[in-house]
């Protein structure tokens, strides 16, 4: 059983996944911020791979990529710290990054490096989902990772439907057609996610985009299997000078202390 199938087979409801950026504060930041993120209470890590041109992201996670590529951190040198991350930390882990660096890298040769190491998924969110289904899928399987895909309020019922069907560890429910960090109205992301949960899809929801502190993470997780937490985390790693004693406090303001 993979990782993340074993998480949500223990733990139906607010699921926390924290998101840092690899290289961010300073380049060996990422296994501290991952063991520190496990001791306190996170049930999953994404890890940002930065990249000069992030479509999705937000102004925080964006100044977070450039400052990660100004420290030095590349695909090549994230697994090469990655290699101790297994056995010593047990929760799952996921990359997210975009289509370019990896195609550059090599699409076969990153998945294999990726499960070495011990990754349990992708998020890649300009990866076109026939091009999934018809030659990179089969690659990702090969390799025994999950693959994420991401639905929208706009994405219609259909196409979730297709996504869901493609997708395997959990689907990423985007709040709002925005960036990262964007605000939201949380009136009208409730109707989309109580409609996503009334369409039992295969796979658990998680929703992304805006959610900062507990009571965004309250109402994100009243309809969904959990949340995911990027700019808000950044941003305390930015403010802090201590990446464990911020992630311990973060935290603690998300869900109480562990």
């Amino acid at each position: 059983m993979t990782r993340l199938k074993k998480l949500f087979e223990v733990k139906q409801s607010k699921v926390l996944n924290v998101y840092c950026t690899a290289g961010y504060p300073t380049l060996d930041s990422t296994l501290p911020i991952i063991a520190a993120l496990e001791q306190n209470g996170a049930d999953l890590v994404e890890i940002g791979m930065p990249y000069s041109d992030p479509l999705a992201d937000g102004p925080v996670i964006q100044e977070s990529g450039a400052r990660a590529i100004e420290n030095g951190m590349s695909i090549e040198l994230l697994f090469d710290q990655l290699k101790s991350l297994r056995p010593t930390i047990q929760l799952p882990v996921v990359l997210m990054g975009y289509m370019n660096p990896v195609l550059q890298f090599g699409f076969d040769k990153f998945c294999e490096a990726a499960a070495a190491v011990g990754v349990d998924g992708l998020i890649l969110p300009d990866m076109p989902a026939y091009e999934f289904e018809a030659k990179y899928g089969a690659i990702v399987k090969k390799h025994g990772l999950d693959f994420i895909f991401l639905v929208t309020p706009e994405t219609p019922t259909e196409r979730i439907v297709y996504l869901d069907s493609l997708s395997s560890g959990f689907l990423y429910a985007v709040s709002a057609s925005a960036t990262t960090g964007s605000a939201l109205n949380f009136d009208v992301v409730d109707a989309y996610l109580q409609k996503l949960k009334q369409m039992h899809l295969n796979n658990p929801i998680l929703v992304g985009f805006g959610v900062k502190d507990a009571a965004s993470f309250e109402l994100a997780t009243r309809h969904t299997t959990g949340a995911i937490i990027g700019s808000a985390y950044i941003k305390a790693l930015e403010n802090g000078s201590d990446v464990t004693a911020t992630t311990a406090q973060f935290l603690s303001s998300i869900i109480g202390q562990k």
